[in-house]
C-alpha cells in the first residue's frame, strides 16, 4: 500500500458566508466522511488548518503574513489515506464534502525515500 495526500483546496466557510447552522451541516458530512474512512481502514491522519499563514521566500528569507488578498482559494486541510493507486483515492474523494461549493481535492502521492 501506498500513502496519498488528499489537499483540500478551496473557499473556507466564512468565506463563502455559510450561517453557523450550515457550517454545522457541513461538519457533520466532514465527521461522517472522516468516519466511513476510519472504518475502512484507509486514513491515517487528517487536520483542518485555519486561514492564518506565514509565508518564507527567496534568498533574503522575505516573510509574509496571510490569508492574501490575492488568494481566492486557500488549502483549508488534508488526509492521508492509504491505498494501492490513485484510482483508489479517487474513489475514496466521491464523498469529500465541499464539492457543491467548487472546492477541490488534489491528490498526491507521499514519496518515500530509502535512507
Amino acid at each position: 500500500m501506498k500513502e496519498f495526500m488528499m489537499i483540500f483546496v478551496g473557499q473556507n466557510y466564512q468565506q463563502m458566508g455559510l450561517s453557523p447552522e450550515q457550517m454545522q451541516v457541513q461538519m457533520g458530512k466532514w465527521f461522517a466522511w472522516s468516519e466511513k474512512m476510519g472504518k475502512a481502514g484507509v486514513v491515517k491522519e487528517g487536520h483542518a488548518l485555519t486561514p492564518d499563514i506565514k509565508r518564507v521566500s527567496g534568498p533574503n528569507k522575505t516573510i509574509t503574513a496571510g490569508p492574501f488578498a490575492e488568494s481566492k482559494e486557500i488549502v483549508g486541510g488534508y488526509y492521508i489515506v492509504t491505498a494501492n493507486n490513485f484510482d483508489e483515492v479517487v474513489k475514496i474523494a466521491e464523498d469529500y464534502p465541499d464539492y457543491e461549493y467548487g472546492n477541490t481535492v488534489e491528490i498526491r502521492e507521499v514519496m518515500v525515500f530509502e535512507r
